[in-house]
């Protein structure tokens, strides 16, 4: 089995991962789950930056450059399992045919694959707002990310998930996002890839992710996809993830050798 590479989204580090690590690890896989650049230190030190100069000159392509680094120091192809706009980077990943393959968790969309549902709009517009400089980062307000990532949550998880994982991002990453590094040749042969969907997901509706996986099936290669009605965006994190780790899993066993 091929090693399985994390890679976390916005607003967050690789401890976002936790729990699905100590999973993954303990049916026998090997795990790792790099740092963006400029994110390998604890949720406290980093909110403590901000606003931090250098993360507001942060990338999409300084990011994909930094996770493809370290999957040369795997010396082998691994797995990539990658949430929100880390899903993005493993389908970007995916189609550079870096990887064994790809499981897309909430992905952000390729450039092209566009939603135009409200809450997908409310939810990103602060990201995108152009009269807000790309170079000021932002630092998600609890209220936001009630919205965005843990609507339908209880306010006791919603809390703990907010202080536990949320760091502050930069505006240069999503705003990339609609551009060169993410337009994708959907028709070309890939190793396999799944999109997961959370389907009381505000960031990136449910409907999104669809439009994703019908651009995707244009390929030739394998390509699945799986609604969990009720999930929030953070669907890594809330009650039931075991649920959908345990379907990533079974989709990674019966692919890896793809």
């Amino acid at each position: 089995m091929p090693p399985v590479l994390f890679i976390h989204g916005m607003f967050m580090t690789p401890l976002c991962w936790e729990h699905w690590q100590k999973r993954f690890e303990a049916r026998g896989l090997t795990t790792v789950a790099p740092a963006w650049p400029g994110r390998e230190g604890s949720v406290a030190a980093l909110n403590a930056r901000h606003p931090d100069p250098a993360l507001g000159q942060l990338t999409l392509s300084a990011v994909v450059e930094h996770i493809e680094a370290e999957i040369k120091k795997l010396g082998t192809r691994p797995f990539v399992v990658g949430h929100s706009m880390g899903g993005l980077v493993a389908q970007i990943l995916l189609h550079r045919n870096l990887v064994a393959g790809a499981v897309a968790v909430d992905p952000a969309p390729p450039a092209g694959v566009i939603s135009l549902k409200w809450s997908f709009l409310k939810a990103n517009f602060s990201m995108v707002n152009p009269f807000i400089s790309a170079s000021t980062p932002r630092q998600m307000s609890f209220e936001d990310f009630q919205y965005a990532f843990v609507n339908g949550m209880p306010l006791d998880q919603q809390r703990a998930a907010y202080d536990r994982y949320v760091v502050p991002e930069s505006r240069r990453v999503p705003r990339e996002s609609t551009g060169g590094i993410a337009r994708l040749d959907f028709k070309q042969a890939r190793p396999p890839l799944l999109i997961i969907a959370g389907g009381a997901d505000h960031i990136i509706p449910a409907s999104l992710n669809a439009s994703n996986y019908e651009r995707c099936r244009a390929s030739p290669s394998v390509t699945e996809f799986r609604e969990f009605p009720g999930r929030a965006h953070f669907i890594i994190g809330q009650e039931g993830w075991e649920e959908v780790a345990d379907y990533a899993l079974s989709f990674i066993d019966a692919n890896a050798g793809a």
